[in-house]
């Protein structure tokens, strides 16, 4: 593999609060572990408590604070039309956020990889509280600009935000646990978007009529937003990360923006092959709006669409939670795992949609928009079929998001690399949003939206099916890894003889 990573070592003094932790001695000429307060496991009761600086920890820290920030904003969107009536400015407003999304998002490595995960995640989590603002204010004025200017900025924002979470997320666990670290952001991410949706369900429960939410109901949401963005100043950097046995996330230890603009390059030129899965990263996003607006909106009162948002959430736990340690088999090789996950994803691609086919051949977006269309309450006869399509749609997003970032990991180890594809992943999925939710927005016909779906994602697994049979691989060695970095076998090799299938525990 080549690489373009030869660094002249920087001859300026180093601060105390910018040098590398300490470390203990030995007697052996081998690396040791890192000492100090965030590396010590503490016992709480019965139960331990992995070590502030671990990979679990640090990997909860970014769950919660994607539940506060995108999750609340998946709560509102949900709902669909971002809890108005009308879902027009909402679509205009998803259109601004995920083509500044896409543009940003493609990039966004770069930014992460020479700013750090704890500004790039930060700053990524403060857009989402302007866009919640924005619909508040539309609650009063009607004003169409700010939301459209507020979903531009998330956008940018976000872009940021999901590259810090996708590195982290790929990069800090174990190879051999992989699938269970994406589970449990998935399930701590989406815990955010169930009790987000609880909220306008409690403040409507009692409104069977179809209408906008209340302002109560944005206010909240908007406190929950800052929460998270100044959760995440709480992280260590990614360069003090240490797993149980010792080892270090491998990285740049001396990133500049001229090294990480190559590197994106690099990147695409060595890894070519991620080419086969952004199909996969375009469908991932693209029926969102169909879902959101061309079935949940469309059918449903407020109240209903409150409780469809908060199954189709739910959904989206067990989803990752089942995935998540179907992947991470211990006992069955990860090339088998890959292809078994190939095969899961298409029949319940072929079952569900086929499923959701049935479903949208009962209506057209004339007769939902007509002046005596009485929306659907969860007491209309009927009612529990289309409750359990809406929940399998969201069973069916988390697997879909918990392979393809799968997938991603088991292509490298190296954070580096990962912050690209990371960015590569989302950058293209918003490009497909924001695609979507402007097709949505023209009042394309629910059909042709629903058949646009079930064609990307049937697809797009044809499309990625040589780079899993070609280029997933059980193990990748700690030096192919460490060829797109400045970093050394030694700074970052474990400093126990633990496998890594000793995995630490949540």
């Amino acid at each position: 593999m080549a690489t373009t990573n030869e660094k002249v070592e920087p001859t300026t003094t180093t601060s105390a609060a910018d040098s590398p932790p300490a470390y203990d001695g030995n007697e052996r000429g081998q690396p040791a572990r890192s000492t100090g307060w965030m590396y010590k496991s503490r016992r709480v009761g019965g139960i331990k408590i992995p070590a502030y600086a671990s990979p679990p920890i640090q990997l909860g820290v970014v769950a919660f604070v994607c539940f506060l920030c995108p999750g609340m904003f998946n709560a509102v969107t949900g709902l669909g039309g971002a809890g108005q009536l009308d879902a027009t400015t909402a679509n205009n407003a998803n259109v601004a956020v995920y083509s500044t999304f896409s543009v940003i998002g493609f990039f966004a490595g770069t930014f992460a990889n020479r700013m750090g995960i704890k500004l790039t995640l930060s700053f990524g989590g403060i857009g989402y509280f302007f866009y919640t603002a924005s619909f508040l204010s539309y609650n009063h004025n009607q004003n169409a600009g700010f939301p459209i200017f507020a979903g531009a900025l998330t956008g940018v924002c976000a872009g940021l935000l999901w590259c810090a979470q996708g590195a982290i997320m790929m990069s800090y666990p174990p190879e051999a646990s992989k699938g269970r670290y994406i589970s449990w952001f998935w399930m701590i991410f989406n815990l955010g978007a169930v009790i987000g949706s609880l909220i306008p369900l409690g403040q409507n429960i009692h409104s069977q009529t179809s209408g906008s939410v209340s302002d109560g109901t944005y206010a909240a949401f908007m406190v929950l937003n800052f929460l998270g963005a100044v959760l995440a100043w709480s992280l260590v950097d990614a360069r003090n990360v240490q797993r149980v046995d010792g080892s270090h996330v491998v990285l740049m230890k001396h990133p500049t923006w001229q090294s990480e603009l190559l590197g994106l390059w690099e990147t695409l030129r060595t890894d070519s092959w991620i080419v086969f899965l952004f199909p996969m990263f375009f469908a991932s996003n693209w029926f969102y709006t169909y879902q959101f607006n061309g079935v949940n909106l469309a059918r449903f009162n407020v109240r209903t669409r409150a409780l469809n948002n908060v199954l189709y959430w739910t959904s989206q736990i067990i989803g990752a939670y089942v995935f998540g340690y179907a992947l991470d088999m211990s006992k069955v090789r990860r090339t088998t795992r890959a292809k078994a996950a190939w095969v899961v994803m298409f029949v319940i691609t072929m079952a569900i949609w086929g499923g959701g086919y049935a479903w949208q051949k009962q209506y057209t977006r004339a007769e939902v928009s007509a002046e005596d269309f009485v929306p659907e309450d969860w007491t209309t006869s009927g009612y529990v079929g289309p409750m359990f399509l809406y929940m399998f749609y969201g069973f069916y997003d988390a697997a879909w998001q918990t392979c393809v970032y799968w997938f991603m990991g088991a292509l490298t180890n190296n954070g580096r690399k990962l912050a690209n594809f990371a960015g590569f992943y989302k950058g293209i999925q918003s490009a497909a949003a924001a695609i979507m939710f402007r097709i949505d927005a023209l009042k394309a016909p629910y059909m042709n939206e629903f058949a646009s779906c079930w064609a990307l994602l049937a697809g797009s697994l044809v499309i990625a099916l040589p780079l899993i049979l070609m280029k997933v691989r059980d193990t990748i060695p700690l030096e192919e890894d460490l060829k797109f970095s400045d970093e050394t076998i030694e700074e970052v090799m474990p400093t126990e003889g633990l496998p890594e299938t000793h995995d630490e525990k949540a």
